[in-house]
């Protein structure tokens, strides 16, 4: 077996770590993870970590979960990939038949691709060519798009479009389309409803959809959406005649409370973008649920060109079809999302236990998924390099707990299956990494 310093030697040497400053990347003590079981990362060294961020999110019943082990290994004794292009397999089609009959109504179409990324762009250019081709392209002005700052949507182009986090996307502003942009409602919603009135006003017939993730504002830093602002936005949208988009990548497969979002929030998009927890955090695997009304408009003989022209080499992957397949299973067998809203109730009281400190400026959740906003005591920000949350997190990893933050924001997003007494020992994590900060104030 390879030793520890001679795999940080090739990992320094060649693999480059997405969303890692590599300047301090070593000092930071990344962990060397070998193996995991339950709710524990496993480092080489055999030291166990709770894994209080789900393996940033998606890790959804924990790690070797039997159920879906076995199916993963029952589906590989059969085939483990074959094209979706003009065929299918098996558990794709069992998958989107499962998938259409949980989701709300009218969602009954199922489009695979392997990320969160990838599924909101499906949709993005499913909603730009639907507007091109129904009605013989009556409303082919219908170009543009409207998303919120502090939004995430993923890392390829026109998901980076409509994100809206300065520190992520600018850079590739040169490369991006242009995007109408209302307020993030977080703490003004109000504010936030008056703009995207306003905008859809000034731009009206012209917008092809709006893009919002329902809940909460994932990589925006946990920012849960106030009470009654999704139903709202999505009324003010559909007045205007546009289509609406969910990315429920980070909120959707229970996160919320709900299987879906939607369902929790009583309102239904016309695309519905799920990812991470669909597998439990085992496989890459994604899905673009789409309406009928939408499909009928890209049905057409072939000489009309009206056919989607987009797909991945790994769509509709066999043994991620098969994880997700056993991941609905556990949902049902072992009444997971029974067991949330007690589990989300104490969820959100033990942070709040946390809001005492001089440098937590916030705490807030949304089901089973937390943000604390560090700040100093005065409420300005921490210097970005001093890495300060990242710093808070090490601290905590000192109780057997890994935790990774967004800049400054303290993530907690363990998952679903998390007992009590674990929240209670990620929380006394925190209070410890908190301690760092005591002679900074």
């Amino acid at each position: 077996m390879v030793d520890r310093a001679t795999l940080e030697a090739w990992d320094d040497a060649h693999v480059w770590h997405p969303f890692t400053p590599h300047a301090v990347y070593r000092d930071e003590q990344p962990l060397l993870v070998e193996a995991g079981e339950g709710h524990d990362l496993i480092d080489v060294d055999g030291n166990r970590y709770l894994d209080g961020v789900a393996s940033i999110w998606c890790n959804t019943f924990g790690h070797r979960k039997k159920a879906i082990d076995d199916a993963i290994k029952a589906q590989l004794d059969r085939i483990a990939h074959a094209t979706l292009l003009g065929h299918v397999t098996v558990p794709a089609v069992e998958l989107a038949k499962r998938l259409a009959d949980l989701a709300p109504e009218p969602l009954t179409k199922v489009f695979y691709s392997d990320n969160g990324s990838t599924a909101v762009e499906i949709a993005l250019k499913m909603a730009y060519q639907y507007w091109q081709q129904v009605d013989g392209g009556a409303h082919a002005k219908r170009k543009r798009f409207l998303a919120f700052d502090a939004a995430y949507n993923g890392d390829t182009i026109g998901a980076v479009s409509v994100g809206g986090i300065d520190l992520f996307h600018r850079i590739f502003d040169p490369m991006l389309f242009d995007v109408l942009r209302a307020p993030s409602p977080y703490g003004q919603a109000e504010e936030a409803l008056t703009a995207l009135a306003e905008l859809f006003d000034r731009y009206e017939g012209e917008i092809a959809a709006m893009v919002i993730e329902p809940g909460f504002q994932g990589a925006g830093g946990i920012l849960p959406l106030p009470e009654g602002f999704l139903a709202d936005a999505v009324a003010i949208a559909r007045a205007n005649g546009a289509l609406v988009v969910f990315d429920e990548v980070a909120v959707g497969m229970g996160r919320s409370g709900a299987l879906f979002c939607c369902e929790r929030e009583g309102v239904t998009p016309d695309f519905l973008c799920i990812a991470k927890g669909l597998t439990a955090g085992y496989l890459p695997l994604a899905a673009t649920l789409a309406t009928q009304k939408v499909f009928d408009a890209f049905v057409a003989p072939p000489g009309e060109a009206k056919t989607f022209f987009h797909g991945h080499t790994y769509t509709g992957n066999a043994l991620g079809c098969a994880a997700a397949l056993a991941t609905l299973d556990v949902f049902e067998r072992e009444g997971v999302l029974d067991a949330m809203p007690a589990k989300v109730e104490y969820f959100s009281s033990s942070l709040g236990r946390l809001a005492g400190h001089p440098c937590v400026k916030d705490v807030r959740s949304y089901g089973l998924a937390g943000g604390l906003e560090l700040a100093k005591p005065d409420g300005s920000a921490f210097d970005p390099n001093a890495r300060t949350g990242i710093r808070v997190c090490l601290r905590a990893r000192e109780r057997g707990v890994f935790l990774r933050p967004l800049s400054d924001v303290l993530v907690v997003m363990p998952p679903l299956t998390v007992s009590h007494e674990e929240i209670d020992r990620i929380v006394d994590a925190i209070a410890h990494g908190l301690e760092i900060l005591e002679d900074e104030r």
